[in-house]
């Protein structure tokens, strides 16, 4: 069963399924047949097949639920290292300026821990430890908003235009001309 709204099972529904797995051990003991087992347990022969095979290869604990695959994969003390390693900033760890992207941290949780992230999945650790995106605490003494109007209304446009030539017979690339 794939689980396309996102979610998993709750650990309710996952000790459920357990105790069907288990039941379905029993009647493997019993020398039930895969079509007789899927019938009476109200399951797919694919997966009784699955089970069997399990159960087959370890017994009970074959059949037995594996836990939830959401759990952290960094304990307690690995984040109190990686906090300490993320005020280290990111020159200490050899990029070559000081702002942590996820990207980054995804690379560095990889570096200590030989634990492997999504980009996603960072996101999400940090945010559950309470730590956020880095923003500026001001604008920079340089910016010029009068010229970052002008490039959006000039330059934008131009940038953003289809690279597609314009219809059936076009093979002149065309541009908006903004005066």
């Amino acid at each position: 069963m794939r689980y396309v709204q996102g979610g998993g099972l709750t650990d309710a529904k996952r000790v459920a399924r357990e105790r069907v797995r288990l039941e379905a051990g029993g009647r493997f003991e019993g020398g039930e047949k895969n079509r007789e087992v899927a019938a009476a347990l109200r399951v797919s022969e694919r997966s009784v097949e699955r089970w069997r095979r399990q159960w087959r290869e370890h017994g009970q604990a074959g059949v037995r639920s594996k836990g939830s695959p959401g759990r952290p994969r960094l304990n307690e003390t690995q984040v109190a290292r990686l906090q300490r390693e993320l005020e280290r900033r990111p020159l200490a760890h050899g990029w070559a300026d000081q702002r942590w992207t996820l990207a980054r941290v995804k690379t560095l949780i990889g570096r200590l821990f030989h634990v492997s992230y999504t980009v996603e999945g960072t996101w999400r650790l940090l945010k559950r430890h309470g730590w956020s995106w880095q923003q500026p605490a001001r604008r920079a003494i340089e910016r010029d908003d009068e010229a970052v109007e002008l490039w959006k209304k000039e330059v934008w446009p131009w940038v953003k235009a289809p690279r597609r030539p314009a219809g059936p017979g076009s093979s002149a690339r065309t541009r908006p001309v903004s005066r």
